[in-house]
């Protein structure tokens, strides 16, 4: 994990007496020494420490504070999945313990391997070389690393019942809508005909691989030195789908220099500095590297602004409620509002050139 740790925040803290004396029954290679606990500030879902006990140190990840969608935050299957997944996919971190008694910290959580390295997001971290030709290097290997992901087989690895290929591209519009229709705290003019449209052009999936489903950039460790990824993080919505879902997810994030201002201002805009690839340069390299035709990506593109919108929506609306005091989660309104305005946006072209604007 990136080295950047800050205290725990107020109110996300756990009983440590507890969860030492549970992680020592169940890993003997935990020596008996003090818990020291940190906690990773990057993340706006699950709530992530840095756990140490001596020598050893491990990350543990748990749902976050106060109620939470039903089968969502799932830490007992990402641990499961990890399992199997690590053997085959070394840039996914392995588990090392599973508990789903709430008793010991309040909530389900996994420990999981510590793995070094740091994260790009709203700027590239110390350490980092500068130049046009790391950051080409930087969206390369993002890129054959998702489509190294995608080569994985999934049945030889015990991972066929994890999620239900047939009619996925439905299920994800119809769930999200919903998500969105549950979580709405007001009305967007724009909302409505976007989803309509989504609903209208589903196109038909490739076949099925294990995806990602949250993969972008800043859930991507690196050696600042060697410019090798060294890990990959987050693997709680980790599914058998659409591998373009993964790709479009990725292209969401990565904001391109003539973006319209207001995207630009609500996501990481390192990717726009010079020398980084354009959205279209990445899927020029997955199409070469995986062989597959993505003339259907402009749909898949527009419906990842879209879930980003749900996402921050029911972030929004339980610190609405007071269910979360986390402050940064005060200003997701008006992010809901800009990415469903671009996302509808792109539903026609003269539409996205006025935005553009």
């Amino acid at each position: 994990m990136s080295g950047a740790t800050i205290p725990v925040r107020s109110g996300e803290d756990f009983d440590r007496d507890r969860f030492r004396e549970y992680l020592r029954e169940s890993l003997p290679d935990v020596p008996n020494a003090p818990l020291r606990v940190e906690q990773f500030p990057t993340g706006a879902s699950n709530l992530t420490y840095l756990v140490r006990v001596g020598d050893w140190c491990g990350v543990l990840r748990r749902p976050p504070l106060g109620p939470v969608p039903p089968r969502t935050h799932d830490m007992g299957r990402e641990g499961r999945l990890l399992a199997r997944l690590h053997p085959v996919f070394h840039l996914a971190p392995g588990p090392l313990l599973i508990c789903e008694d709430p008793d010991v910290i309040g909530a389900p959580f996994h420990v999981m391997e510590y793995r070094a390295g740091v994260v790009i997001d709203s700027r590239l971290p110390e350490g980092l070389e500068p130049g046009w030709e790391p950051r080409r290097v930087i969206g390369e290997r993002v890129v054959a690393a998702l489509v190294d992901l995608h080569r994985v087989d999934y049945r030889k690895a015990g991972l066929d019942r994890i999620g239900r290929p047939e009619g996925f591209l439905e299920r994800q519009v119809a769930g999200w809508v919903g998500r969105y229709e549950g979580a709405q705290t007001e009305r967007i003019a724009e909302a409505q005909p976007l989803i309509e449209w989504l609903t209208d052009h589903v196109p038909e999936s490739p076949a099925p691989t294990v995806i990602h489903n949250d993969f972008k950039l800043n859930n991507i460790l690196f050696d600042p030195h060697a410019l090798e990824i060294s890990g990959i993080l987050d693997w709680e919505m980790t599914t058998i789908g659409d591998p373009f879902f993964d790709l479009a997810v990725l292209l969401c994030y990565w904001v391109d220099p003539d973006d319209p201002p207001r995207l630009r201002a609500m996501l990481p805009s390192v990717t726009t500095q010079p020398g980084f690839p354009r959205r279209d340069d990445l899927q020029q390299m997955y199409a070469n590297w995986s062989g597959r035709s993505l003339s259907q990506m402009p749909w898949y593109l527009t419906f990842a602004y879209f879930k980003l919108a749900v996402i921050l929506q029911q972030i929004y609306a339980r610190w609405v409620r007071g269910q979360t005091k986390d402050p940064r989660f005060g200003s997701f309104g008006e992010k809901v509002r800009t990415l469903i305005a671009h996302a509808y946006a792109r539903t026609n072209p003269v539409r996205a050139g006025r935005q553009a604007r």
